[in-house]
């Protein structure tokens, strides 16, 4: 009896070994899948590269809790007026560099505004990367933390683009949201299920899906050994990697957008959240994000502005700085 009890246990241990030996080589099989970039998506370049930038202030820098410097440009108002300061994320693959335009348009209107370079884009960091899922939050923070050693009453409007538009929303349904009057949200990138979403944005992204889920597999387990693997690529223009981030792993893919379930974020946000978007936008569906955000946000289309139009076509800078000088006034 007592034998076939050791016998019964040792096929068991077998079969466990067996199994755990199986779910391993798929899990490995599914990480070891290649990322496919895929080919320019010459509207998103020919548009940024339309930009003039010739006044687009030099990089500064700030201190982040890790003791990494992170960099940011800073628009001072033009004239200095008692309106709320703007802190003006860019997209994904981009930097500061993306968003001048606006943050030009911002400070001409008399709205202080900084636009810092995300960790893992342009003078952040490793390009692509970050050290963990939430350094983000973290790196916003002290960012803010900083802002306020120069200004410490003024209200804050918190403005993202693409991706930034839906980290933007992360952070309105957080605790740091209390830093913040109101988010605007430009062109969000909401997440693969929402209305808002054409498939891989529109050609823009290139999801390695495979490895993806190799990787949440592991990260469940508490294994985080492989996350800075590729998990997303980019359609940049050819020989940008020296501006552009082509890639993100997948700790910043997780850390850079809207929370797995946007409708999270947009329950949790306690102060005003508006939406404006481009009518002609090539990598959303515009005309669902009413459907995608219901009666929780303000949505606004403008006509003939693409996807990167919104944060650099003159129409598109116009309407967004007077909305948001005029919300944060009060008028």
């Amino acid at each position: 009896m007592s034998a076939k009890i050791v016998s019964d246990g040792l096929r068991a241990v077998v079969w466990g070994l067996a199994a755990t030996g199986f779910a391993g080589l798929v899990v490995g099989a599914l990480i070891a899948s290649p990322i496919q970039r895929p080919p320019e998506l010459t509207s998103i370049s020919t548009t940024a590269r339309a930009v003039d930038r010739s006044t687009m202030p030099a990089i500064e820098r700030f201190q982040a809790r890790d003791g990494t410097t992170l960099g940011f440009r800073h628009y001072a108002a033009r004239p200095p007026a008692s309106t709320p300061i703007a802190v003006l994320i860019h997209g994904s693959s981009g930097s500061s560099v993306a968003v001048h335009a606006l943050a030009e348009g911002l400070a001409e209107r008399g709205v202080e505004t900084y636009a810092p370079d995300i960790r893992g884009h342009g003078a952040s960091g490793t390009r692509g990367d970050v050290v963990y899922i939430g350094q983000l939050e973290d790196d916003l923070a002290d960012f803010v933390g900083m802002i306020r050693k120069a200004s410490p009453a003024a209200p804050l409007t918190l403005i993202g683009h693409s991706s930034g538009g839906g980290f933007a929303l992360r952070i309105a349904g957080s605790p740091l949201q209390n830093q913040f009057q109101r988010a605007v949200l430009l062109a969000p990138y909401l997440g693969y299920d929402a209305p808002s979403s054409r498939n891989d944005a529109g050609g823009w992204a290139s999801p390695d899906i495979p490895r993806f889920i190799g990787l949440t597999i592991l990260h469940r387990l508490g294994i985080l050994c492989c996350e800075s693997l590729p998990t997303i690529a980019f359609a940049v223009a050819p020989n940008s990697a020296a501006i552009l981030a082509s890639t993100y792993s997948y700790r910043l893919m997780r850390n850079f957008g809207a929370s797995p379930d946007y409708r999270k974020d947009l329950a949790a946000a306690t102060k005003p959240v508006a939406l404006i978007s481009g009518a002609a936008d090539e990598l959303m569906f515009p005309d669902k994000y009413k459907e995608a955000v219901g009666e929780r946000a303000q949505v606004s289309l403008i006509d003939g502005v693409n996807h990167m139009g919104i944060v650099s076509d003159p129409a598109a800078v116009s309407a967004i700085a007077d909305e948001v000088a005029k919300a944060g006034s009060g008028s």
